[in-house]
């Protein structure tokens, strides 16, 4: 059984899986032509294949394990949150963990969101004060409340949040992604679960068949995508400065001689402290930190009911929308310029989203709606509540409210929610980095998995100090909260805008719901975001503009990188290993063939790589046993051990050599040594040699009873999937044409050179002792050990090429790729055991 060289689709044959087809066109030449669509994108067959002549021939059946081991498997992962029954102790546990890092953000607005408002816009009267709260209540309530809490948490990729997250939601439903290493079978891990648009919901359709055939949509995505991305690790710039100067900030309160420059001194300390216990991971600092938060939250709501009943409980009446507008019209564009002020209530929010990854939705969605909420709407109102008679106190509002006899306990819980809310973003900017490197879009860098039981917790030593570094930059430099205040809506909002349209995506092409509610989504909080960017803009020059930078390199890195490696993928493409070429050399592919199992790493995921070649024609000898290893990351969350391997042969037994996808999702955790995963390999491999004879059996039993027609015996071909279950492929192998039985003499018009192949590899050999011996020889070549063959390919501009794409890949990807983190560092492999060949391809 081949792994054949073509890559031609035809559209009459396209929807059929290689373990049903048993058919094959034949070109004149009786070279057979192989229907499948690993790197067809569109879909579309071909123009000269369509035109050309050809014959449909009947062939021995094709195992092909890459759809075999696909097959869904019941009782297969889920998002582990989802899926436990927690004790009422565990829950216990659960929302302090929850308060700790998904709320700190939110949380800790209190401290500056007047403030801020109030630089811009100064109180003139109480209306004024009234139409502020208006604006922050109604704020909290559209933004943090029904868009993320009631929405856009359930647009989760198996429990995962953040841009990147919708992302792969939107690849598995329609083939947008721009790297071409899709598999059909890729469809069929069990953690897909599919929700494929029904023939009934046209428009779903018709947008999943625009997405794919457009490639300027599929760019346009990619950079809405990366676009938000960046403007989330900006936010892991700015959320510690913010956070961190606005608390040490109220020591100009209690201490009177305490200057800008000493609260600058302190929040410089505090953030190096604070990116210093990173590294201690989120369920640590989780559980020590929640009931602090707890506290925080208690504290604001009980300061803003002190403030409520000893000053004025008329800004209740604040809830009438109607204040909102005599708010505009009593301060028109000065009341334009505090809406970026009046945006910081709601930040956090996209927090709540990125993090989801540690933690249930309804976790997140019950502590928000039943505490968070109730809190913080009481500590804006009991803040308005004061400056209703305290119009002079609007440059420290938060800690001018609070109650004399409370103001250093209050003073100190708000430095450790401060801090604690400073983590809230730096966790989601890991979350991100790690998903955006696993979907190719990224450099790769170390990460450490902080937690044993949750995948999900992780810790990036590069990013952490890069962002600390950044951090003090920001805060030395722009040391004033209005300013910064500034910086951290730009990155707040830039992130927001690009949820928007990406979860209205999601609503067009998978949830399929009413076109009214989707556009009342889109055009409702699209609206309001731009109204408060258009609000931040206007004040960039600020010291603001640094964030705007920022945002911007990170996101020309991502897009380097993902320009750099499409392109070095589609060359490995072109310029693979003909399949000709390997039967011509024959089963010792024209060299010694030395005991032991060649494991060769490349990133292609069907056809024989080029830097094969290399080895062929630079070493003495190869190994008796090869095995091309391709580590894909697919876009789901985790993918099931038991589906991680997929296995074909390339070309006949006597080879000895095969193909291995090892499928990982962005989630998953590669900590197995190289022993491991030795042993886990091989023992895929025997199941898989194991099945191929079974299934080779099944089909030969199937032939030989003459008791039935072709179409009845297609009716029963059984399947044995990973996990043991049994499978009957329902299906009749050629239902398409409705008078198969004409096709079947033209298998007597196979060449000779092909039954000659079959007939030396395929002989009278009792098929058990065959398996034996095959399975015999793998165990002596296990035994002999395992060599790894990398293959370090780079890529070079042409010389004819324009001087961007010079500049883009000579330079700015050589440079990434150099200092990115080596593929072998995750393998884990001795030196003794690693071989290396570099290549370089010009594109």
């Amino acid at each position: 059984m081949a792994e054949e060289g073509s890559e031609r689709d035809n559209g009459g044959l396209a929807s059929m899986d290689s373990m049903e087809s048993r058919w094959v066109y034949q070109d004149e030449e009786g070279s057979d032509i192989d229907h499948e669509r690993d790197y067809v994108d569109g879909g579309e067959g071909s123009d000269d294949e369509d035109n050309a002549e050809q014959r449909l021939i009947r062939t021995g059946p094709r195992i092909d394990s890459f759809d075999v081991e696909a097959l869904e498997i019941p009782g297969a992962h889920r998002n582990e949150f989802e899926s436990q029954d927690f004790t009422m102790g565990r829950r216990v546990i659960l929302a302090f963990q929850t308060l700790g890092v998904v709320f700190g953000d939110v949380g800790i607005s209190p401290l500056y969101t007047f403030s801020v408002m109030f630089s811009k816009a100064p109180v003139n009267g109480n209306e004024d004060v009234l139409g502020a709260l208006s604006l922050v209540l109604y704020t909290l309530i559209l933004i943090p409340l029904i868009k993320y809490v009631l929405i856009v948490l359930w647009a989760n990729d198996d429990g995962e949040g953040g841009t990147f997250a919708l992302y792969s939601l939107i690849c598995r439903h329609a083939k947008v992604s721009l790297l071409p290493n899709q598999l059909p079978s890729d469809a069929r891990i069990s953690s897909f679960r599919l929700k494929v648009p029904s023939a009934e919901l046209e428009r779903s359709l018709k947008i999943k068949e625009r997405l794919e055939a457009s490639l300027t949509l599929k760019r346009l995505i990619l950079m809405l995508v990366l676009a938000g991305t960046s403007m989330v690790i900006a936010d892991g710039v700015v959320t510690p400065a913010m956070s961190v100067i606005s608390a040490v900030d109220g020591l100009k309160i209690g201490v009177s001689w305490v200057e800008q420059d000493h609260v600058v001194m302190i929040s410089v300390a505090f953030l190096i402290i604070l990116f210093s216990v990173q590294r201690y991971g989120t369920s640590k600092v989780g559980i020590v930190v929640g009931p602090a938060l707890f506290i925080w939250f208690c504290s604001l709501g009980g300061i803003g009911i002190y403030n409520l009943v000893k000053y004025d409980t008329s800004v209740l009446k604040a809830f009438n929308p109607v204040h909102i507008y005599y708010f505009f019209k009593r301060n028109s564009t000065k009341a334009w310029y505090s809406l970026g002020g009046c945006l910081l209530c709601a930040t956090g929010s996209e927090a709540m989203f990125a993090d989801l990854c540690y933690f249930s939705v309804r976790s997140v969605q019950l502590t928000f709606i039943f505490l968070v909420l109730p809190c913080l709407l009481l500590g804006y109102l009991g803040q308005a509540a004061y400056l209703m008679e305290n119009h002079a106190d609007t440059t420290q509002a938060f800690f001018s409210s609070v109650p004399s006899g409370a103001f250093w306990p209050v003073f100190f819980i708000a430095n450790i929610a401060a801090l604690i809310a400073s983590r809230t973003m730096t966790t989601a900017t890991f979350s991100c980095i790690k998903q955006s490197a696993a979907l190719g879009c990224f450099p790769r860098l170390k990460i450490i998995h902080t937690s044993r039981k949750f995948m999900g917790q992780i810790y990036i030593p590069v990013m952490n100090w890069f962002l600390l570094a950044l951090t003090l930059i920001l805060v030395c430099n722009i040391s004033s909260i209005y300013e910064i205040g500034n910086a951290y809506g730009i990155a707040e909002l830039g992130v927001m805008m690009m949820t928007t349209i990406l979860v209205t995506l999601v609503m067009l092409l998978i949830w399929q719901i009413n076109i009214f509610v989707v556009m009342s989504f889109a055009i409702l909080f699209l609206g309001l975001e731009l109204t408060f960017f258009s609000s931040v803009l206007w004040s960039v020059g600020d010291g603001s503009w640094i964030i705007l930078v920022f945002s911007i390199v990170i996101f020309f890195i991502m897009y380097i990188w993902n320009y750099g490696s499409k392109l070095k993928y589609e060359t490995e493409v072109k310029q693979k290993m003909s399949m000709d070429l390997l039967r011509d050399l024959g089963p010792n592919l024209g060299t010694v063939r030395a005991p032991g199992i060649g494991l060769l790493y490349n990133e292609l995921a069907k056809g024989v790589p080029a830097v094969f070649g290399h080895f062929l024609t630079d070493l003495p000898a190869v190994h008796s046993m090869i095995i091309f290893v391709c580590i894909k990351y697919v876009p789901v969350s985790v993918v099931p051990q038991n589906e991680r391997f997929l296995f074909r042969r390339v070309c006949l037994k006597s080879y000895h050599m095969f193909r291995c996808i090892a499928r990982y999702g962005y989630k998953d955790v590669r900590k197995e040594n190289h022993q491991t995963f030795e042993q886990l390999l091989i023992e895929s491999l025997e199941k898989f040699i194991r099945r191929e004879a079974q299934e080779r059996s099944l089909e030969s039993d199937s032939e030989d009873d003459d008791s039935g027609s072709e179409e009845e015996r297609s009716f029963s071909r059984i399947l044995i999937a990973p996990n043991g279950s049994v499978y009957s492929l329902g299906v009749p192998l050629l239902t398409e044409f409705k008078d198969a039985n004409k096709f079947i003499p033209e298998s007597s018009r196979m060449s000779e050179e092909a039954r000659q192949e079959t007939s030396t590899d395929e002989t009278a050999i009792d098929p058990e002792q065959s398996l034996e011996k095959e399975l015999s020889f793998i165990r002596k070549a296990k035994e002999s050990g395992f060599v790894y063959l990398l293959g370090h390919g780079n890529i070079r501009a042409r010389k004819d090429s324009w001087f961007i794409k010079k500049l883009i890949i000579n330079y700015f990807y050589a440079f990434l790729r150099k200092n990115s983190r080596r593929g072998t560092a995750n393998l884990s492999v001795p030196h003794s055991h690693l071989i290396r060949v570099g290549m370089t391809y010009m594109v």
